[in-house]
């Protein structure tokens, strides 16, 4: 039976179920935590395991927040166990190493899916998206942003196997919690152009799995293996047949890897 964890942002959605070494599932942009629904449904009856709606998302709709990378981090470890270990996908990710870097008590493994310290290309950092592509999406937002959450939605899995069954399914989850803020949508993308956290990896000191997929369009494999060299102890995975979401569509292997890294 899921409860709501006590003593939280105002209309921040957020529960746990299950018992055993505490995992925080930290979804990404554009979506909620019924992303995860498989993957709570693999781990509960072995891990204790805390998801939620990020601010503005999904049953999080009606709570606020400045939307930096560091209000976030803190709003969640607000509801969060006082130490677990945190698996972050996309953007999600980026909010978890954010936790790692400023709180690393907190953090005991840090999981980065489809997840970078940086997402657009710079002159040192070519292994990412051009930052003209999220600005487009940024753009289109206020024009109709349904639509602009559905090529994003395409763009994540596309090149996957599966590919076109795994567009519907995403589609008919995406608005399952209800309609997202667009605030909080062009506040997410601000985040994902704007931050780098790369000279800060060096403060996280947990041993980190990067779950990648060969086909990601917005995450490559050479940023992981890039990231992987700027934390101090950190293993990547590569799944060759998956995009953007391989815990969506490579479900038994992803659970595979996530429970050997957690177990170990």
């Amino acid at each position: 039976m899921s409860q709501p964890t006590a003593n939280h942002l105002p209309g921040l959605y957020v529960r746990t179920l299950g018992q055993g070494t505490d995992l925080v599932l930290v979804h990404g942009w554009g979506m909620h935590s019924g992303i995860w629904e498989d993957v709570i449904e693999a781990l509960v009856d072995d891990y204790r395991v805390t998801y939620l709606d990020l601010p503005g998302y999904g049953y999080s709709r009606s709570a606020t927040s400045d939307y930096s990378l560091e209000s976030l981090s803190r709003t969640i470890a607000a509801v969060a166990p006082p130490t677990a270990v945190w698996i972050g996908w996309s953007l999600g990710g980026m909010i978890a190493q954010r936790l790692a870097i400023a709180a690393p008590e907190r953090v005991a493994k840090l999981v980065l899916v489809g997840s970078s310290p940086c997402f657009v290309r710079r002159p040192d950092w070519p292994h990412a998206l051009d930052y003209r592509v999220l600005h487009a999406f940024a753009e289109n937002l206020s024009r109709d942003y349904r639509a602009t959450l559905k090529r994003f939605l395409a763009l994540e899995v596309h090149g996957s196997e599966h590919e076109v069954a795994l567009l519907r399914q995403l589609r008919e989850l995406v608005f399952q919690h209800g309609e997202p803020d667009t605030a909080a949508l062009r506040a997410g993308l601000t985040l994902l152009e704007t931050v780098d956290l790369r000279s800060e990896l060096g403060r996280i000191v947990c041993p980190a799995l990067l779950l990648l997929g060969r086909r990601d369009n917005l995450v490559p494999v050479a940023a992981g293996e890039a990231t992987c060299r700027l934390l101090s102890n950190a293993r990547l995975h590569v799944f060759e047949d998956a995009a953007h979401a391989p815990f969506f569509s490579h479900l038994s292997e992803f659970i595979s890897h996530l429970r050997a890294f957690v177990d170990d």
